[in-house]
């Protein structure tokens, strides 16, 4: 398996992470939150020789999917998103794209995804799981096999998601964390939506013992 990670830049100043995920063997491609900068993304697919499969958007803020519109243009494959998420992709008042200055998504979803739906990228297998609280559609990626999980802005190193935006809620991310992430095998190493990769055996202590952690 080959992991890109692009720091794309927003009209939010802090820079999102923008996931590239490749079979080796069978040249399947996923991009998780193409947040935007569309050229960037497609000139490391094309390094890449990759075959894109899926396109993944964790929640619908407009800095995770600024470049949807471009990518799926120009090099095809499926949007996929939850389908209670699916349903704000549209609603400015949630996407917030007129707020940070990004572009409304001008595509439908091709496909919608649930709780503990299984996603394969060549022989790699993605759990998805219903993280709700950042956004109530939000989402995270497991990788078993990977020992790996893509957060998109529910965990971050040393501190989660904001909870004070349209369908935000602090019960429910505190609930998706304490309850499905931190319930991951401690060595699962966390890749969010902005800043730096974690694990969740240095995240716990957070959570569980009330306890800051340094960024």
């Amino acid at each position: 398996m080959i992991l890109k990670r692009l720091k794309i830049n927003t009209n939010l100043g802090d820079p999102t992470n923008c996931y590239i995920i490749l079979d080796d063997n069978t040249k399947e491609a996923m991009v998780i939150d193409p947040a935007g900068e569309p050229e960037k993304i497609i000139e490391m697919l094309n390094i890449l020789n990759a075959n894109l499969k899926y396109i993944y958007l964790t929640h619908c803020h407009g800095d995770h999917t600024g470049a949807v519109t471009e990518l799926k243009n120009a090099y095809g494959g499926k949007i996929l998103i939850h389908r209670i998420e699916s349903k704000n992709l549209n609603n400015p008042s949630v996407t917030l794209n007129y707020y940070i200055g990004m572009p409304d998504i001008e595509l439908e979803t091709d496909s919608r995804v649930d709780d503990n739906d299984l996603i394969h990228i060549g022989d790699i297998e993605f759990k998805v799981i219903h993280t709700p609280g950042h956004t109530n559609g939000s989402t995270s990626l497991y990788c078993e096999k990977e020992n790996m999980l893509f957060s998109g802005d529910t965990m971050f190193r040393g501190t989660w998601g904001r909870t004070d935006l349209p369908t935000g809620s602090l019960v429910e991310i505190m609930d998706s964390i304490t309850n499905k992430i931190l319930k991951l095998p401690e060595e699962t190493i966390v890749y969010p939506g902005h800043g730096k990769s974690t694990i969740v055996k240095e995240e716990k202590p957070i959570y569980l013992e009330l306890k800051e952690r340094e960024i």
